[in-house]
């Protein structure tokens, strides 16, 4: 007969806010980028014009009001982390909800 030994893991939950003061205003962008990219990579089968209202619409659901507004910004001077279809989607992206 085996025996396994199971040991205690310990995860400690870091609180958003902490690990943002902790993180550099170019690793939230990096992250943002690859986030987005990893999207576009999905939808990179559909049609180009079908694609990017699919990751347009994708951002717009399921981040939040902050990520939009930082997506939008942190890649209007310097789009290049971002795919070509995410570049397009961008424009698509709302800063806040409708109405």
């Amino acid at each position: 007969m085996t025996e396994i030994l199971v040991t205690e893991t310990v995860v400690t939950e870091i609180p958003a806010a902490a690990a943002e003061a902790h993180a550099q205003p170019g690793d939230h962008l990096a992250k943002l980028a690859r986030m987005a990219n990893q999207i576009a990579e999905f939808f990179q089968a559909y049609p180009e014009a079908e694609a990017v209202e699919a990751i347009a619409d994708h951002i717009n659901q399921f981040w939040t009001r902050r990520m939009r507004e930082d997506f939008r910004a942190g890649f209007a001077e310097d789009a290049a982390a971002l795919s070509p279809l995410v570049r397009q989607a961008r424009e698509k992206v709302r800063a806040s909800p409708p109405g």
